[in-house]
């Protein structure tokens, strides 16, 4: 009996302390479980959805980071210490899975941009072996790289040009080795003039994306 009084005698000290709480400090906590169970959430979506609405949730993540921070300039310093953890905590393992995403979603970006370039099945965004193309299909493979070109050029970032002069750099690579299997000649002059024509092309469409990014930039920074 002894022991259950003292036990009651905890629930209704704990009850207590509760009830002292004011409308404030709740809502203060409440901010901070939000944020926690917001990480929760995303985190235990799938991989395709998390890249597919991954600009909202980071919008969403930010909002929620602020009520947090905020909330705790409302709380009692003693409860300040272990709600500032709380908050880097989930911080922390946002930011990694951050750095998860983005890298997926970059990769994907660049595996779609190869596919526009090169067709389905040829490889993927990072293939600089390009050992697929052979003297039969060269000439192809170049007339798609400059029509793909041509047609899209004005929606390019800067890091787009730069993934395909790498891709162009080892095409011509393997151009290189396909000389020496039997390429003709016939083939071998309308590869010629393709590129005669695309590098300069291709030399200033990269240089005024570079600078209309840079320019984009300093606007942003000036704002």
């Amino acid at each position: 009996m002894k022991k259950l009084n003292v036990m009651l005698g905890a629930v209704l000290v704990a009850a207590g302390l509760t009830s002292c709480k004011t409308d404030t400090e709740m809502a203060a906590e409440n901010k901070i479980d939000r944020y926690e169970s917001f990480y929760d959430s995303v985190n235990n979506l799938e991989d395709e959805e998390k890249m597919a609405n991954w600009n909202a949730i980071k919008a969403e993540h930010k909002n929620r980071l602020s009520e947090a921070d905020a909330a705790i300039e409302t709380m009692k310093e003693e409860e300040q210490e272990d709600a500032q953890e709380r908050i880097n905590d989930t911080k922390q393992k946002y930011e990694e899975m951050e750095m998860t995403v983005s890298e997926n979603v970059n990769n994907a970006a660049a595996n779609t941009l190869y596919v526009s370039y090169f067709g389905e099945g040829n490889g993927i965004g990072n293939d600089m072996k390009f050992e697929w193309v052979n003297k039969d299909n060269i000439l192809s493979v170049y007339e798609r790289f400059v029509a793909t070109f041509d047609a899209n050029k004005d929606n390019y970032s800067r890091q787009d040009f730069d993934k395909i002069k790498a891709w162009y750099e080892a095409l011509d690579t393997r151009k290189n080795t396909v000389e020496k299997e039997g390429l003709t000649s016939e083939d071998n002059g309308e590869i010629a003039k393709l590129k005669l024509g695309f590098a300069p092309k291709f030399k200033w469409e990269r240089m005024t994306a570079k600078g209309d990014e840079n320019e984009a930039a300093k606007e942003a920074a000036n704002e």
